[in-house]
């Protein structure tokens, strides 16, 4: 089979009807060793006739970048317990639990397939399906509460569902974890009706069958089936399903701001510092760390004790746990949504969202951080993607009004005998003159 007809037609799906399943499975395993092997260098790893998918090449490649070890299915932030249970019961995707056992873990006893649902940053609420899989996943952690995001395990089909807000499917050994080689797996994203953000994620995981067609079709018919039981549910709620969700809005000079419960509240930048950090780093960060990450001048334990009591009181008791300090719900920033579009690809949208700098009064070391790597992203999207209207919208923005790489890159995408490529190459002079270039 050519390459080229290996990775035409559908995209998302893993097993063609007439595909050789052995031969494909020891072609990717041959393709995902070369991959590993090289490293990144450039010019080195995959040949013509690899047979990988695009949307699985650049999965793998999202997971070398992130760090993500090929040879081990590492959680140390499992969600366990009382805590997962306090966490899923209040999560939307319990209200769509029963359609789809229904639909899918009724009959899926001695099959071979589990049956996962996951919140939208690839946790996974429940596993359920065949009890001898459910055995031998415990040893990839499979398992519920463990966190599958493809930024923690690599290519996968829940994570990488989330991370591409699509459905897909994995084959084999195009999960980035060899761990995970002998699965395969579909996955959807289940989206709220009326916002349209991403709830979690609707997962078949088995045997190399689970990769055809028909399965993800199964898939998308029952995300279908389980956003209708959301919109009924709404119209019998005035509650929002993004009211068990927070969210923190730190762009721009404005206060920042907690949505919770339809509510928008005002906070105070070091709780806005505290809550971004914590979800920066999900797996939790000790009174220590947290304190060099506030302050350079290092903050003392008692300091950070009575900034955590009186956030708990704002953003809720049964939402942080310490010993690490770590946030134990569902939780989103206006950071992560543009990180995301990035993710995908989508530099207009990420534009559109990246409204200002990330907590512009801050002065603190962790922030300053996330705010130069959010702007460098961003920077680094636009000028890979050298759409003029993009940039041109770059450079009358806060984030782009002095950068002269930007500037330049819309320079080269202007005619130059029109008036407005002299405009841009004054604007570019000046900032050489003031940068004393």
């Amino acid at each position: 089979m050519a390459r080229e007809q290996a990775v035409s037609g559908n995209p998302w799906v893993a097993v063609r009807p007439g595909d050789d399943v052995a031969l494909l499975a020891r072609r990717l395993s041959s393709a995902h060793q070369s991959f590993i092997d090289a490293r990144g260098v450039p010019g080195q790893g995959l040949t013509d006739d690899s047979h990988v998918r695009s949307v699985v090449l650049e999965s793998w490649m999202r997971s070398r970048n992130k760090g993500v070890n090929p040879d081990v299915v590492g959680n140390p932030e499992m969600l366990e317990g009382l805590e997962l249970k306090k966490y899923r019961s209040a999560h939307p995707m319990s209200l769509i639990r029963p359609v789809i056992r229904k639909l899918l873990v009724e009959d899926a006893a001695e099959t071979g397939l589990l049956i996962a649902i996951s919140d939208a940053h690839g946790r996974l609420l429940w596993v359920e399906g065949d009890n001898s899989a459910k055995d031998k996943a415990l040893s990839m952690n499979f398992v519920e509460g463990a966190d599958w995001s493809e930024d923690r395990v690599g290519t996968n089909a829940p994570g990488t569902a989330l991370a591409l807000d699509h459905s897909v499917q994995i084959f084999g050994s195009e999960h980035f974890n060899r761990t995970v080689h002998d699965w395969s797996c579909s996955a959807a994203p289940v989206h709220d009706p009326t916002t349209g953000q991403i709830l979690g994620a609707i997962d078949i995981t088995g045997g190399p069958r689970v990769a055809v067609p028909e399965v993800l079709s199964l898939i998308r018919a029952t995300v279908a089936a389980a956003e209708s039981e959301l919109r009924f549910h709404l119209l019998n709620s005035p509650i929002p399903l993004s009211a068990t969700a927070p969210r923190l809005e730190t762009f721009g000079a404005g206060r920042p701001t907690l949505v919770r419960g339809g509510d928008r509240i005002p906070i105070s930048q070091r709780h806005a510092e505290i809550l971004l950090l914590l979800s920066e780093h999900p797996e939790g960060l000790s009174s220590d760390h947290l304190a060099v990450l506030l302050d350079e001048g290092e903050l003392d334990a008692v300091t950070i004790r009575a900034e955590m009591s009186r956030l708990r009181k704002v953003f809720g008791a049964d939402r942080l746990a310490s010993r690490p300090y770590r946030i134990i719900t569902e939780f989103t920033t206006d950071v992560g949504d543009v990180r995301a579009a990035l993710d995908r690809g989508d530099a207009a949208t990420a534009m559109k969202l990246y409204s200002g700098p990330v907590l512009a009064g801050s002065a603190s070391p962790g922030i300053d951080e996330v705010r130069e790597e959010l702007r460098t992203r961003v920077q680094a999207a636009l000028l890979r993607g050298g759409d003029a209207n993009l940039l041109a919208r770059w450079t009358t923005s806060v984030h782009g009004r002095e950068d002269s790489v930007v500037w330049e890159a819309y320079l080269s995408t202007l005619d130059p005998q029109s008036p407005l490529y002299s405009q841009v190459q004054a604007r570019i002079d000046l900032l050489d003159r003031q940068l004393g270039i």
